[in-house]
């Protein structure tokens, strides 16, 4: 202030506000205060609700619902129906008196759900804690061996199941799990749960858990293979559902709106557990419909959204909303101030935004069993693409606790020094892998692991990372951190594969590949090939209406016109090394995901682009300025090491 001294007081004004600003805009001072602002009395509530025994949320649930100022207040919206908090817990006693009673349910047990989003999943979910036992949320879509998988890691001897997916239960799964018992909950079984008395569960199967004790288990995507069984805490969950609501600003007058899967945790933690922290309502589809998504947000009156990995490309990609009646473009006919989530592509992000008139994206980095998150609440430009952000306050306080480490990408670990012993940070604007510090001591404080699996636990920790005895959890995924503080996705490990020698990034490649008019949706990886070292980046694309023309053998295929665009269009975005040599053209409306909308390239990696293995997709390949198609004949002079890419 002392520059401002003699300056007269029209002019110090503005002049310390200009000033003010560069410094809020150069070190990211009121983020930094948001953050914390946000982090200091969710912690300070978990721990005070730790110490009082009263961490278990339904604890949260009977306090909005005895209280008069939100015992009336909806607090589940799903399909025509509507629940108020009141309403809600005393159904929950209800369910919770009939699991006692009639299967036994007590302190301690472990059930199996598999349902789809439902207002009577959520029932049972809540009964169950209201009992002290803990839910295992089971993904509705798998049937077979990983379903059995997961059935086997939970441990659970009851397993509820959706009437919507109880075909999915086959009698191969009922023999492999002979002693566990598969209840479908139909109408009548509900019923039964309804005419049961309200009866309160006694507080000592509740009030004694602690903060690192199990909340539920929740299965990971299953990216990479069969899931994993996450152990999630009670700190854990209380802690991010308060820090989000915190951070969002919600209300309890506000309506947040999901159609992804509570199974997974972006769902349950940051939009149910989120909702119930603060009282707000909390708005559901079944399940993620592109066509019916805008019409529940209208219908609910919603005012935060909720997205996960490409399901804004998908609502993009959908013809624009037309009220029936007037013809009026409704994309816009909404309340929504925010939509929340993960995976927002950067070649997405702003025309989402534009088309359908949102204001703010909060965009996040974490995992279901990771001990910390990168947050991005963004209004303009300025972030957009980051998947976090933090100024000069956070890397003070919080920036010891994370390192962004050089990566040897033939091992897929981080690269230790061969005098040293020990990783290397990368500077900024390098790619690395991301790391989180954690208790060397005592892991389990911060880091429960895998349910079941002291493998698979021991796996994500490694220790001796910049000094003796120190432990560190890996992510697992390749970050980038820039000059200004901003954080970008760049890979899962094992995503990027290596081309002539160099790194490729597939997010990078297919952020270029998704950025061309006639792209709707692209998937990037690396397949081997005869003769060849390393891998070759191949994109698998779903293309526009406008870019496709009817073949021959009857199938879809691109343009001569869109193939050379695209060729031109990659030269002209990427080094020649991250050039995707191959375009597979997958035949339908979408890629293969898992049911959180996160791409899969598993299937894709392992087919490669051998004709004889991907169907009646066509591959495309990069030849003389354009993609041409590529055949048996060709793949044989491959194979028979005449060209040479």
């Amino acid at each position: 202030m002392a520059a401002f001294a003699f300056l007269p007081l029209p002019v110090a004004i503005p002049a310390v506000a200009a000033a003010a600003a560069y410094v809020n805009a150069r070190y990211h001072v009121a983020h930094d205060l948001s953050l914390l602002a946000s982090i200091i009395p969710a912690t300070t509530i978990v721990h005070w609700n730790i110490y009082r025994g009263r961490v278990n949320f339904f604890y949260q649930l009977e306090s909005l619902a005895t209280s008069k100022s939100s015992a009336n207040r909806p607090f589940i919206l799903f399909e025509d129906r509507a629940y108020t908090y009141a309403q809600t817990y005393d159904t929950v006693l209800r369910y919770a008196n009939w699991l006692q009673k009639h299967r036994g349910v007590k302190k301690g047990d472990l059930v199996s759900l598999d349902f789809q989003n439902t207002d009577t999943f959520i029932f049972l979910l809540l009964a169950l804690w209201a009992l002290g036992a803990k839910p295992a949320l089971i993904n509705y879509n798998l049937v077979g061996k990983p379903l059995i998988h997961c059935v086997k890691k939970s441990t659970a001897r009851l397993v509820f199941v959706d009437p919507t997916i109880a075909g999915n239960v086959g009698e191969d799964v009922r023999s492999e799990l002979s002693t566990v018992s598969f209840e479908v909950v139909t109408p009548e079984l509900e019923a039964q749960m309804l005419a049961m008395e309200p009866i309160r569960p006694p507080d000592d199967l509740r009030n004694d858990v602690g903060g690192a004790d199990m909340a539920m288990v929740i299965y990971t995507s299953g990216t990479t293979g069969l899931p994993k069984a996450a152990f999630v805490s009670w700190a854990k969950i209380t802690t991010v559902a308060l820090f989000t609501a915190k951070l969002l600003g919600t209300k309890a007058g506000d309506v947040y709106y999901t159609a992804m899967p509570l199974y997974h945790s972006t769902a349950m933690f940051l939009a149910f557990c989120h909702c119930l922290s603060v009282g707000a309502t909390f708005a559901m589809g079944r399940k993620f419909s592109t066509s019916h998504f805008w019409d529940d947000v209208r219908k609910y009156n919603a005012n935060i959204i909720q997205y996960v990995g490409e399901t804004c490309r998908y609502l993009l990609a959908a013809p624009p909303s037309v009220d029936p009646v007037t013809g009026e473009n409704l994309d816009r006919k909404h309340n929504v101030r925010m939509a929340f989530g993960n995976g927002l592509r950067p070649d997405v992000w702003n025309r989402f935004k534009d088309r359908f008139g949102i204001e703010t994206i909060c965009e996040f980095y974490g995992a279901t069993e990771g001990t910390f998150a990168t947050w991005n609440v963004s209004r303009n430009e300025y972030s957009m693409g980051a998947v976090g952000r933090n100024g000069a306050i956070y890397n003070m306080i919080l920036g010891p606790r994370c390192a962004i480490v050089d990566v040897d990408h033939d091992t897929e670990l981080p690269r230790r020094d061969p005098k040293t012993g020990f990783c290397r940070k990368v500077p900024r604007g390098e790619v690395g892998e991301l790391m989180f510090s954690i208790p060397a001591k005592d892991v389990h404080t911060r880091f429960q692991g895998y349910y079941g699996d002291k493998g698979a636990t021991s796996k994500k920790v490694m220790r001796d990372v910049f000094k003796k005895g120190d432990a560190w959890f890996r992510t697992g995924d390749v970050m980038r951190w820039d000059s200004e503080n901003r954080v970008y996705f760049s890979d899962r490990i094992g995503d990027t594969f290596r081309w002539k020698s160099e790194n490729v990034s597939t997010a990078e490649v297919a952020h270029v590949v998704g950025s061309h008019p006639a792209v709707l949706e692209s998937n990037v990886y690396g397949v081997e090939l005869p003769s060849h070292e390393g891998r070759a980046g191949c994109a698998a694309v779903i293309l526009k209406a406008q870019a496709l023309v009817l073949s021959q053998d009857g199938t879809l295929a691109p343009t001569s016109e869109t193939l050379k665009s695209l060729a031109d269009h990659v030269k002209a975005g990427l080094p020649k090394y991250a050039l995707p040599l191959f375009v597979r053209l997958v035949q339908g409306e979408a890629l293969q995901a898992t049911g959180t909308n996160k791409q899969q390239k598993h299937t894709l990696r392992s087919e490669g682009v051998d004709p004889a293995k991907v169907g009646k997709d066509a591959i495309f390949w990069l030849r003389d300025g354009t993609y041409q198609r590529f055949g048996p004949n060709e793949w044989r002079t491959l194979i028979a090491g005449k060209v040479k890419l």
